[in-house]
């Protein structure tokens, strides 16, 4: 006999090796076609539902993860604007609100109130659940123009402990810090 044939033969002769199974024959004589009978497909459904209950918060925690990330990069971002801000308005200094930073460039040249050096997404003050905003400090008016020396921007989470779990805040020194309460008293220095 050849190797095909003694292979032929093993599978005819083991019901290990098979793939058939059972037929159901019903009262009459008909013979039902083979399938899945209920309590197998149950306990398929139940592992299907275990595996995704343990999905589920490493889901929540990589979210949470991506939102901070977003989070740190806006307020690299907002800092940069904040910098090209002042070097372009001197007069001005620093910008006291994100709107200030947007603006449409289809509306006209860039202007103090919309100077359209940020995009509309972080303007708006909400992106990737955080919110973001800025508050100015150290104000000084010369010749009946406000002068902000100083800005502080903060991104904390619409609802810690789903969105994110920490806060974070900057200023016109550039140093990024973050609150692990998720608020802005952001004492700890970012790694």
């Amino acid at each position: 006999m050849n190797r095909t044939s003694l292979l032929r033969a093993a599978v005819r002769g083991s019901k290990i090796l098979s793939l058939r199974s059972h037929t159901r024959r019903r009262p009459d004589g008909f013979t039902l076609p083979n399938g899945f009978t209920l309590m197998e497909l149950l306990i398929v459904i139940a592992i299907i539902l275990i595996l995704m209950l343990m999905a589920i918060p490493t889901i929540g925690s990589l979210t949470k993860k991506g939102n901070e990330t977003s989070a740190i990069n806006s307020v690299q971002t907002v800092t940069k604007a904040e910098i090209q801000y002042q070097s372009s308005y001197p007069a001005n200094g620093f910008a006291c609100s994100l709107p200030a930073l947007g603006g449409d460039p289809n509306a006209g040249p860039p202007t103090p109130t919309g100077a359209q050096i940020l995009q509309g997404d972080l303007t708006s003050g909400y992106k990737s659940g955080y919110i973001f905003t800025i508050t100015c400090s150290n104000k000084v008016t010369i010749n009946g123009t406000d002068r902000s020396n100083g800005y502080t921007i903060t991104a904390v989470p619409q609802t810690v402990g789903k969105t994110g779990d920490r806060g974070f805040c900057s200023d016109q020194f550039g140093s990024i810090k973050y609150d692990p309460a998720g608020g802005a008293n952001c004492t700890q220095n970012l790694q």
